[in-house]
């Protein structure tokens, strides 16, 4: 097992070796509340959903495998993902922690990360389960925009644009991913009952799981999360 990364003075102990899971179905939020934790925390987003796109927009190998899976609205194979993973952790920006947002999605991710994080030093992760009801993910996925430029979520139904189509921090051009427009949907929500749901049950028998109601307002989330986080860590 690595050593564990010294401790910065400006940085509390209890911020420190620690990834931080974020489950949920698509549309709960996972991905606006890891980019709110990791700016609180000063430590890398880890998006396996952005990390893949990247490689399909560049082309590379992995991205040429993974886009027909991710156009089909399916998850794309362990073989895939886990390879990026365990290259993007070992980065220096990831010694003092790193926020998931988007895996592990099975049960044998789950398994693979829990060894990937003894190797590299680090304790146990927290896990945070985004609850939300199926007819509110629904408007949340195919309401969602996403700026082209800086990467900022909007919801047409919940948090829309100051104007129509335009970033309210930069201007960028706003687009619907592939992967939320309505008939991806439901293979989208098939697929997470039956491979990811069930780590739910999984961290749970392990005593790491913390459930957060989801159906509230980004801040109110917000403020749950990290005071969910707060508690777990103190008690760790």
């Amino acid at each position: 097992m690595a050593a564990s990364p010294a401790v910065p003075e400006n940085r509390p102990p209890e911020e420190l070796n620690r990834a931080v899971i974020l489950l949920g179905p698509p549309g709960a939020g996972k991905g606006t509340q890891a980019k709110k934790l990791a700016a609180k925390y000063s430590v890398p987003h880890l998006s396996t959903g952005d990390m893949l796109r990247e490689h399909v927009a560049q082309g590379t190998p992995l991205g040429v495998k993974a886009k027909p899976i991710m156009e089909r609205g399916e998850l794309v194979p362990d073989s895939l993902v886990l390879k990026i993973v365990a290259a993007r952790i070992e980065r220096p920006d990831c010694a003092h922690g790193f926020v998931f947002d988007g895996f592990p999605r099975t049960v044998a991710q789950a398994q693979y990360l829990g060894e990937l994080l003894k190797q590299h030093g680090f304790r146990r992760p927290f896990v945070i389960h985004l609850v939300v009801d199926t007819a509110l993910i629904l408007r949340r996925i195919t309401g969602r925009r996403t700026c082209k430029t800086g990467g900022e979520i909007y919801n047409l139904f919940e948090r829309p644009p100051k104007v129509e189509g335009r970033c309210d921090n930069d201007g960028g051009e706003l687009f619907q991913r592939p992967d939320d427009r309505e008939e991806i949907v439901a293979p989208r929500l098939h697929a997470y009952h039956k491979q990811t749901e069930p780590l739910v049950a999984y961290y749970r028998r392990l005593g790491l799981l913390h459930e957060v109601d989801a159906s509230k307002s980004v801040e109110e989330v917000e403020q749950q999360v990290c005071k969910t986080l707060h508690h777990a860590r103190s008690k760790h």
